[in-house]
């Protein structure tokens, strides 16, 4: 699995217009072969900073996205920005989920 991070900070002016574009963006992108998530958060008590998180099957499907004329939108909005995104690329090999102890066991 591939995760995609990018932390976006707007021109105070062209905060709306952003959110407009990145909501929009990430909607679509959700409809992409090989996306398994992509969603857009705000910084909790500021709310000029944006993170959008995605998720792919594989490299090759993240590719694609890069290729895309939804990516294409996506730099076209770098005008609306106070400074360049910060954008980072991490290959998952193995994952796990977090449960709470039972009763009885370690920790528990």
């Amino acid at each position: 699995m591939i995760l995609t991070f990018g932390k976006l900070k707007p021109l105070p002016a062209k905060r709306k217009e952003l959110l407009q574009t990145l909501e929009s963006l990430a909607a679509q992108t959700r409809t992409e072969k090989g996306c398994l998530e992509s969603s857009l958060y705000q910084r909790a008590g500021d709310d000029t900073d944006f993170l959008l998180i995605g998720a792919w099957e594989s490299r090759a499907a993240l590719d694609d996205h890069l290729q895309s004329a939804r990516f294409s939108v996506l730099m076209g909005a770098k005008s609306l920005l106070s400074r360049p995104p910060e954008v980072e690329i991490h290959t998952v090999a193995a994952s796990a989920c977090l449960t709470k102890p039972q009763r009885g066991t370690a920790g528990g």
